[in-house]
């Protein structure tokens, strides 16, 4: 089935965001991790593409088995890194024979070790490149693409990261995921300004329960989100703990803070309305679960139980 097809039937969708391992452990944790979740019946499920298009193999195998195997609605990333138009061809017509129709177009990181994109000969510059060329070549496709609610890293500024994703939106993206945030604010607001500026598409949240203090804080730095005073001191507290931070506390603090941040997105009139935000709730949460399901389990699990008893 289309991601945009869901969209459009249901709301809300809940969604999981895995990466190809790089060897023979990390699949069996990603497996059994997927298995864990199929319980939860997650709408659909994506899986990364590698800096520099590194994992592009594993990729295109691994959506295959979900959808073969597990009966999961899958979506492949698909970068503009280090990839010729042929190439990229290639790869939607395997995708295609495995009856796997949805896509996240991306630019895509540079290689480890780069800093900067490089374009690739016969390849594009930007994802409104692919995204067009994607719909004029497979109009059958259904295509996702990423958004920064605060910010793209390398835009100016926020009106020209948004003019940037209006042309990657009229190039023919359904639906919109966002990088990860922690201020609900910043989402309610950057969802008015794209809606004032005529993106009309689904956007979907992209959340990420804090696991481990350190990645976190690598992950905010590369992408540009903030944490929030809230979350900031509570982490702070617990690195600070005689002994250095438990693994528990550090976890718990994190499902609880996204179970609360979720809570906001899906029914953010149970208090006031962020910015004058117009809609009765997000159309869905995409769960970035970095390959392992326990905080994301327990997340899913409080959300559904919060919701049953409302």
């Amino acid at each position: 089935m289309r991601i945009s097809e869901r969209l459009s039937h249901k709301r809300p969708v809940f969604s999981f965001e895995f990466f190809p391992p790089k060897h023979e452990k990390g699949e069996r944790v990603l497996w059994r991790s997927l298995e864990q979740l199929r319980t939860l019946e997650p709408d659909f499920v994506s899986v990364t593409y590698g800096a520099g298009g590194s994992t592009r193999e594993r990729t295109v195998e691994l959506v295959a088995r979900i959808k073969t195997e597990l009966g999961i609605e899958p979506m492949a990333h698909l970068t503009c890194v280090g990839s010729t138009r042929d190439e990229l061809a290639r790869v939607v017509e395997r995708l295609l024979a495995a009856d796997v129709h949805n896509i996240l177009a991306l630019r895509g990181d540079p290689p480890k070790g780069e800093t900067e994109f490089q374009h690739t000969p016969g390849g594009f510059r930007y994802a409104s490149e692919l995204t067009a060329w994607l719909r004029e070549s497979w109009p059958e496709l259904c295509i996702g693409a990423a958004c920064y609610p605060e910010v793209h890293p390398e835009a100016s500024d926020a009106e020209a990261d948004l003019a940037a994703l209006k042309t990657k939106v009229d190039a023919g993206v359904d639906f919109l995921i966002t990088q990860l945030f922690f201020d609900n604010a910043a989402y309610f607001e950057f969802e008015n300004r794209a809606r004032g500026a005529g993106i009309e598409v689904p956007i979907i949240p992209g959340i990420m329960p804090v696991t481990n203090i350190k990645q976190i804080r690598r992950f905010t730095k590369m992408c540009g989100a903030t944490i929030p005073p809230l979350l900031q001191h509570r982490l702070d507290d617990i690195a600070s703990a005689e002994g250095g931070p438990h693994a528990h506390e550090v976890f718990w603090a994190g499902v609880s803070y996204a179970a609360h941040q979720c809570r906001g997105l899906l029914d953010p009139g149970r208090g006031a309305m962020p910015f004058g935000a117009r809609t009765p709730g997000v159309h869905g949460i995409h769960f970035y679960t970095l390959n392992r399901s326990p905080a994301t389990r327990a997340l899913f699990e409080i959300l559904r139980l919060s919701r049953t008893a409302s």
